[in-house]
């Protein structure tokens, strides 16, 4: 089952929550989680969505106004989006790559700009230092 995909009623996701269903109602008209709808306009919520109420209960346990766990939430949903993005552009760049061999290779210069350089070759060794963390996979 996808994690998106809207299955719980939401008596059942209240207890998979482990919160009274008009605390989840409550959640959906203040924005911090809106659950799918169905043509009925009843709720249907994800495993995602229940995770969400989890943490909307811990951020709360932790006195965190429910205005700052919205931000904190539509932060986190921007990150994820746009590290969706980054993936996709990755893999993207990728298959560029492997269906062009021997077309142009670009470096960054030392001011951050950008080198154009002849298949091949390799820039000049450097002292600065280079931070590098791999994106999880």
């Amino acid at each position: 089952m996808d994690e998106n995909s809207p299955v719980f009623a939401i008596a059942m996701a209240a207890e998979l929550a482990e919160m009274h269903p008009q605390t989840l109602r409550q959640y959906d008209r203040l924005g911090l989680v809106s659950p799918q709808r169905t043509a009925g306009k009843s709720r249907r919520y994800s495993l995602r969505d229940i995770a969400q109420l989890r943490e909307v209960a811990r951020l709360s346990a932790e006195g965190i106004s429910l205005e700052g766990i919205r931000r904190i939430i539509d932060l986190e949903n921007q990150v994820t989006g746009l590290q969706a993005r980054v993936r996709e552009l990755e893999t993207a760049l990728s298959d560029e790559l492997l269906n062009r061999p021997g077309s142009r290779v670009f470096a960054a210069g030392s001011a951050g700009d950008v080198v154009s350089m002849r298949h091949g070759t390799r820039t000049q060794r450097r002292t600065e230092i280079v931070v590098w963390r791999p994106t999880p996979r």
